[in-house]
Order: structure tokens, then C-alpha cells, then sequence
């Protein structure tokens, strides 16, 4: 039996102004990736061969993001935008000699992802379509069915009184075998409100020819797409949500889940305790057992097995955290490979380095790494000891088991086993601060006289 090859166009030509962003429509982002790679990721992960990207000259940044992804050869432009049918017929050429099915798609649709689209791929019809039923169908086209059977699709501007009572509404996307559907486009004409070319009209024109379109629902939420600031949001939620439950249904511990906000590839084991207002930026694990406390933000960082972060710590890209770790309140941590049980639990700063198992680094730490036109290394052995408010002058090596004194400015090597201090001798007058202070209250019981 051979399996149908799958091709997918994707729309990204809109100028998205309702979003009132410099930034493209498409390159806004959900869950740290933009909704344009998330078309792409799911259209490849759909099975689609050929991803072809419709981009508008008006911009570079969308063209310049889908050619990374696709491939320069998978671009097209609509110019100037003339509606739907018009923006996926621009691809013709791109799909010439292309045999099997074509699914269009839309960049400013991010949950849509590769289970949504496969009943589209599956459904066994001369032209599939994807619906929902809207709780509220305001602008939606209406889909006029018979059973499972689409007689029409209807714009909104288009639809009688009648239609517009329906709750079956149009996602935007389409499947069907590549030539017809090029052959249809071919067909559709501008004679409606708004003088554009509507994609939903082959559904008519496939009818015409006694071909008959069918339909396969998804939910609203999944097809929901965004086009200003406040449905973006609404999106993101949207995401949010459905990732916290995958969380907690896996065993990831979240007392107040809605303060929690995780990227597209965070990585959480089971076991994992994660208490409120934490943030997950891009490329962060996290290993059974660990506890994220409550404030802390994470970022291209890896937590290993039973570690303690936070509160209120900042793990930034190459943290790698071992097993059994204390990242405490107001600790800063980049580039900096901790071994097992070691600790810093208050106020520091390591960035470019290492620390040795079972070391301890007192509060106020600083790993001096910059010179202001090179980073340098600070490596630390185990089981070492940095006292409080010491500064390691990088680059510069503490050997295992050695120690700082509290205050010292370290800027050479301490071998294993020593003691490095650094610091000015302490001198003391005796009955200064007892003469300074009564010689300043009487100066200011004068002048309070005068």
C-alpha cells in the first residue's frame, strides 16, 4: 500500500498592524518560540516532505526566519495581498511536479499543532477541511454541512441571517490533492464585499464538479489564532495551561500552577517540586527530586537530581547544576558546572567556571570574570571553602579542600589544603568612636542654640 506524500503551505504574509508591535506578526512568540516556527515544526512533524512559507515583501525578519527553516527555494511572496486563494496560489510553482496531498496552514495559528493537523491528513475525502465549534462565532466563516458533508463554506460579511446562527465554524485549513487544488484556485473569482480572492470558495467549486469536501473538528482552542496584543495573550494561556496539566498528570508537584511559566522544550521530570512564580526561559532541565522554590528564574540550565534553587535564584545559560545542590536566595549562576552537594546559598555571583563537589561558598561571593573585553575561568575544587564577601580575581584556580578568608580579593592560585587571605591589618584606637560622638552632640546641641 503506499503512503500519500504530504505537502503544506503556510500563510505569513499578513502585516498583522492590529498588533501594533515593530516586531512581525509571526515572530511573536508562545511559550519562547515564534508562532511562525511552530506552523513549520508542525507541519514537519505532521509528515509534510515540502514546507512552503507565503511571506509579504513588507517583511525581511519573516522572510529571513522561514528561509532558515525551509529553505530559500520554499519561499514565496504575495505581493501585493489579494486574500487567501490568492496567497496560497503564489505557490504554485513551488509545488509544480509535487505529487500527493497539500494542507494550508497559517503562521498566526500556534496551537495547531501536528495532532491537530493529522485528521486533516487522515480524513478520507476529495477535499478535507478542519472546523470547531465556536462559543461565540462572530467573525468566523460558517460551515454549511449535511452530516459530516460540507456543502459551503460562507464569510461571515456573506452569510444570511440563517447562516450566521450556526456554530460550526472555518479553521482556514484545507487539504487536497495538489493539481486539484491548484485547479480550483484557478477558478475562484473577487466577487465578494471586501474584492479578495477567498480560499473558502473551492469548497464550492469542488461541488460544482460532484466532488464532495468533507470536515474534521478540532477544539476552538486549539485553532485560535492571534492578531492582536490581548488574543496573543489569551493564546499563551492557553498553552500555559495545557503544559502545567501535562506537568502535574506526569507527577511534577505545582501548589499554585498558574504562576508557573515554562518555555516549548522544558524538560521536567517526575518528582520535581515547583512552587509559585517560577519562570522557565528556553533550554532548561530539570532531574527528579529537585525543588525550584518560589521566584526563581532559569534559563538554558540544567538542575540535577534532588537539587534545591531558590528562592528568588537566577540559573543563566551553561549553569549545570549536580546532584544534591544548594542555589540559594539571591544567587546568580552562568556558566558555572556545580558539582554534587555543593552550596551557595545566599547573595553571590559565579559566572565562568566551576565548582568542585561538596564545596561551600559563602554569601557574597563574587566570581570576578570580566575585564571588560574577555571572560576568564574561576575553577574550584572540592570540598574547598569560600568565605564570605571573598572576590576571585578570574583567572585563578582553588585547589581541593582549600579556603579564603572572609573579605580577601583573591587574585592568585591556592593550592589543596591552604588558606588564602587577603586583607589590611586591623588597627584600633582605643576610646576614638566614645571621644567622636560626644564631640559631635555638643556641636550640634550649639548650633541647635543659636
Amino acid at each position: 500500500m503506499s503512503v500519500t506524500r504530504r505537502a503544506a503551505v503556510i500563510l505569513a504574509a499578513g502585516q498583522g498592524t492590529r498588533m501594533k508591535s515593530p516586531l512581525p506578526k509571526v515572530l511573536h512568540k508562545i511559550g519562547g518560540r515564534t508562532m511562525l516556527d511552530r506552523a513549520i515544526d508542525a507541519a514537519y512533524e505532521v509528515g509534510c516532505e515540502k514546507v512552503i512559507v507565503v511571506v509579504g515583501n513588507h517583511s525581511p525578519a519573516v522572510r529571513e526566519t522561514a528561509t532558515r527553516r525551509v529553505g530559500a527555494d520554499n519561499i514565496v511572496t504575495q505581493d501585493p495581498p489579494m486574500g487567501t486563494a490568492h496567497a496560497v496560489n503564489v505557490a504554485r510553482e513551488a509545488l509544480a511536479g509535487f505529487d500527493g496531498k497539500v494542507i494550508v496552514t497559517y503562521a498566526d495559528s500556534p496551537l495547531m499543532a501536528a495532532r491537530v493537523l493529522e485528521p486533516v491528513f487522515a480524513l478520507e475525502a476529495d477535499m478535507a477541511v478542519l472546523g470547531f465549534e465556536a462559543v461565540d462565532p462572530a467573525a468566523y466563516g460558517r460551515l454549511v454541512l449535511d452530516g459530516d458533508k460540507l456543502n459551503a463554506i460562507v464569510e461571515m460579511r456573506e452569510c444570511t441571517p440563517e447562516q450566521l446562527k450556526i456554530r460550526a465554524c472555518n479553521s482556514g485549513v484545507i487539504a487536497c490533492d495538489r493539481e486539484l487544488l491548484f485547479s480550483l484556485l484557478a477558478e475562484v473569482k473577487n466577487e465578494n464585499s471586501k474584492g479578495e480572492y477567498y480560499l473558502t470558495d473551492i469548497v464550492g467549486l469542488a461541488r460544482a464538479r460532484g466532488l464532495q469536501p468533507r470536515v474534521t473538528f478540532a477544539e476552538e482552542n486549539e485553532v485560535l489564532g492571534a492578531n492582536s496584543q490581548a488574543e496573543l495573550a489569551v493564546i499563551e494561556k492557553v498553552w500555559q495551561d495545557g503544559v502545567r496539566k501535562a506537568f502535574m498528570d506526569n507527577g511534577v508537584h505545582m501548589p499554585a500552577p498558574e504562576t508557573v511559566f515554562f518555555s516549548y522544550d522544558t524538560e521536567i521530570a517526575a518528582g520535581v517540586t515547583i512552587e509559585p512564580n517560577v519562570v522557565f526561559a528556553e533550554g532548561v532541565t530539570v532531574e527528579t527530586g529537585a525543588v525550584i522554590r518560589a521566584f526563581s528564574h532559569l534559563e538554558g540550565a540544567k538542575v540535577g537530581e534532588g537539587a534545591l534553587i531558590g528562592p528568588y535564584a537566577r540559573l543563566r545559560p551553561g549553569a549545570d547544576i549536580g546532584r544534591h545542590v544548594h542555589i540559594g536566595n539571591f544567587v546568580e549562576v552562568k556558566n558555572v558546572t556545580i558539582g554534587d552537594g555543593a552550596k551557595a546559598n545566599h547573595l553571590s555571583y559565579l559566572g565562568d567556571g566551576s565548582v568542585g563537589a561538596g564545596s561551600n561558598i559563602g554569601a557574597g561571593t563574587i566570581f570576578c570574570n570580566y575585564d571588560g573585553y574577555f571572560k576568564y575561568k574561576t575553577n574550584i575544587g572540592e570540598r574547598a571553602f569560600i568565605g564570605s564577601n571573598t572576590s576571585l580575581v578570574a583567572p585563578v584556580t582553588i585547589g581541593d579542600g582549600a579556603m579564603t578568608g572572609s573579605g580577601s580579593v583573591i587574585t592568585a592560585d591556592v593550592a589543596p589544603g591552604a588558606l588564602a587571605f587577603e586583607r589590611a591589618q586591623q588597627i584600633e584606637k582605643a576610646g576614638w568612636s566614645t571621644a567622636f560622638r560626644e564631640r559631635k552632640a555638643a556641636e550640634k546641641a550649639a548650633k541647635g542654640k543659636k
